[in-house]
This record gives structure tokens, sequence and C-alpha cells, in this order.
């Protein structure tokens, strides 16, 4: 049988006591598998790698060592609550670091999608390089794989591209949930006792908000989108929908638009929201917003966040389009 394939008859993962069940299975797996050695983990803050660390902390404790990058790339205040949920709640092993500039240089004028994703997984795999050459008895790297990663990526999560580290360092993959799909992995979080705010988080891709700033990457369009995102989630929070909703974010593309601003003509840039209902990825279709809330948060955007003069809603689902843009 295929390691990597779910099995036709493997059950959905759909109340408390399969994952409990599931959760027990594999800490016996883990222990045995990993022993007395350490394992790295690339702990993004996002629901796959959230669920995986907190299931290894119940396995092996503080032989797990996390990794957290501010590759500059995160979401507004994404890197300061995975310090306080994991180092500050579930007394992790974390190591923090901060990488913003180092990766935004390397990041300089590269405008296709799969170049970035590729400069952002080798500064990844140069990080984890240092990080894993300060640890003495690593033996594991641990990866927030899910099934929907393996059916559209390979057998390994492609954009992280944390396969790639030096042969020497010999490391053994652990990926823990990668037969499941993202709704099972949030109710695994929960039985793990992982914060709603965490379990529920908005799914967000391994290079971040490279993805949702089209292009070759400037500081200006970057805060740009971060600034956007925080009040579309802030919005969608208000107004209950942060549940409902799978997934919601804004993209900033590299081009501008012409608009006017105080009586003058500006050439400034739109911002795409993009929000989508689906349940494991593979399928989405678009929820039929209310005028009256995309006209606020229309609003908020125009009269917060500087350099932009025009508001779009992207309907297209999956297929044909993809969730990200990029």
């Amino acid at each position: 049988m295929d390691p990597n394939r779910r099995p036709d008859d493997m059950l959905r993962i759909t109340t408390v006591k399969q994952a409990e069940d599931f959760i027990a299975e594999q800490v016996v797996r883990l222990q045995e598998q990993i022993a007395d050695r350490q394992v790295l983990l690339a702990l993004s803050g996002g629901v796959d790698s959230s669920v995986v660390a907190a299931l290894l902390i119940k396995a092996i404790g503080q032989q797990l060592v996390c990794v957290h990058v501010n590759t500059g790339l995160m979401r507004q205040g994404e890197s300061e609550e995975v310090i306080e949920v994991f180092r500050g709640q579930l007394s992790a092993n974390l190591v923090f670091v901060e990488a913003s500039e180092r990766f935004l240089d390397k990041l300089a004028g590269v405008s296709d999608p799969e170049q970035k994703r590729k400069v952002i997984g080798a500064e990844f795999i140069r990080v984890f390089e240092d990080e894993a050459r300060k640890l003495d008895n690593v033996g594991f790297l641990a990866q927030g794989t899910i099934y929907p990663d393996i059916l559209e990526s390979g057998p390994v999560k492609a954009h992280h591209n944390v396969g790639g580290l030096p042969d020497d360092l010999k490391f053994e993959l652990v990926e823990p949930v990668k037969l499941l799909y993202k709704d099972e992995v949030r109710i695994i979080g929960e039985a793990l006792g992982l914060p709603a705010s965490m379990v529920y988080r908005q799914p967000f891709p391994g290079p971040g908000l490279a993805v949702r700033c089209l292009g070759a990457i400037t500081r200006d369009r970057l805060e740009a989108v971060r600034a956007a995102d925080a009040i579309l989630r802030q919005e969608f929070s208000a107004a209950e929908y942060d549940r409902e909703i799978w997934q919601f974010f804004t993209i900033v593309p590299d081009f501008r638009t012409t608009g006017v601003r105080d009586g003058v003509r500006v050439y400034e840039w739109p911002v795409i929201i993009r929000a989508i209902l689906s349940v494991d990825a593979m399928e989405a279709s678009i929820p039929d917003l209310p005028m009256e809330f995309l006209q606020k948060v229309t609003k908020l955007i125009l009269d917060n966040v500087p350099g932009v003069c025009r508001v779009l809603y992207d309907i297209t689902p999956k297929p044909p389009g993809t969730i990200e843009w990029e």
C-alpha cells in the first residue's frame, strides 16, 4: 500500500472520539519512531503546522524544537500570536528567528510565482540548517503536510521546500496528518486543546503574502496587502462570517489603476477580495456576501490603506480558478 495515499476504506474523522483515537494511535507511533531524538518543526502558526506541533508536544514534549521564522511575509500580528500561543500557553520549545530583511532582499525584483517560491524555500532551508546545526540530537524534520498537498503537489509539501535540507543532516520526515483533510485536522486540533483562534485560523500558503502581493514584491505594496487583509479579517470576525466562510483574504496586483482622490486624479493599486466556501480545498464556491458588507469593507480599505484607489471582489469558483492567485 502506498503510504502517501489515503486508503479507500479510511473513514473521515468527524467526532471527538475518532479524533481522540487518532491522537492516541499517533502518539504511540511517534514515540516509537522518534525514541530519544529531537524533532525540528517549521511552525508557521497555520492550522496544519500548529496541530502537528501540539501532537508532537503531547508525544515527546521538549524533544520537539519549533522554529518560527518571521519572513516579513506574515499577516499582521501573526508572529506575536504564534509566540503567545506556543511559548506562553503550551510551553513549547520555541525558537524565534527574525529574518524579514533577509527574505525581502532576496525577493527584490523576482516576479515569477514559482521563482518566488524557490527563493523563499531556499531561505527557509538556510534558516533551518542554521538552527539545526546548533542542536546535537536532531534526527527528524516534522512537516504539516495534509492530504490535499499530496494530491496537488506530490508527497512532499512542495511550497515549503523543507525537504531540501543538506544530506549530511540525515533527517527523517515526520508527517503525522498527511492523510487527513483540513476539516479533520481542525477536529484533531480541538481534541488536542488548541485555542479556537488557532484551530480555526485562516489557511495560509507557505510563501505567505508573497503570493498575494502579485509579481515582484515591493515593501509598500506588501504593506498594502497586509493592511487590507487585517481590515478584511477584522470585519469578517465582527460580522461573524469567519466560521461560516472557509477562507478570505486580499490580493494586491502589480499594476495600477486610475482613480480620483480629493478631486485629483491618482494612479494607485487595486485591492482584490477573495472569499471561498470549501470543505477540503479541492473544490470551492463563492459566498453571496451582502452588498452593504462589501461596501463597508471597501470604504475602510480605501480610507485606511495608502496607495489604494479601487476594491474588487473575485467571484471565480474552483475549478476553474485556484484559491490563490499565484
